[in-house]
């Protein structure tokens, strides 16, 4: 079964840290973009980053630039998403997907996912 499965999400103090996974079965993601997507309660979901599936290129959005940072390990068929600094605003769902022909730079993600969205991990910054 082709699927992204997201975990390491938890409870978290403001300020405090979390490190994401984002673990691919099915299929390998080295020809793959991946990226980071969020659905806080009654918004809707938004990038936060992404990472090329060659040259290693990655993306923030403003909202994380500076704390988050996006890291792929094929041989693990796995993409983390580093979370330092976290602040209440970055309680959400967060969701990982995939992109074969994504399209990005530092100061752009051009992603359309492929996968199906999963059931994502609950990230809550709360003191």
């Amino acid at each position: 079964q082709v699927q992204l499965v997201e975990s390491g999400g938890g409870l978290v103090q403001p300020g405090g840290s979390l490190k994401l996974s984002c673990a691919a079965s099915g299929f390998t993601l080295d020809y793959y973009a991946i990226g980071w997507f969020r659905q806080a309660p009654g918004k809707e979901r938004e990038g936060v980053s992404c990472i090329s599936s060659s040259d290693g290129s990655t993306y923030y959005s403003d909202s994380v630039k500076g704390r988050f940072t996006i890291s792929r390990d094929n041989a693990k068929n796995t993409v983390y998403l580093q979370m330092n600094n976290l602040k209440p605003e970055d309680t959400a769902v967060y969701y990982c997907a995939s992109d074969p022909r994504a399209a990005l730079s530092s100061s752009y993600c051009y992603f359309s996912p492929v996968s199906s969205w999963g059931q994502g991990t609950q990230v809550t910054v709360s003191s």
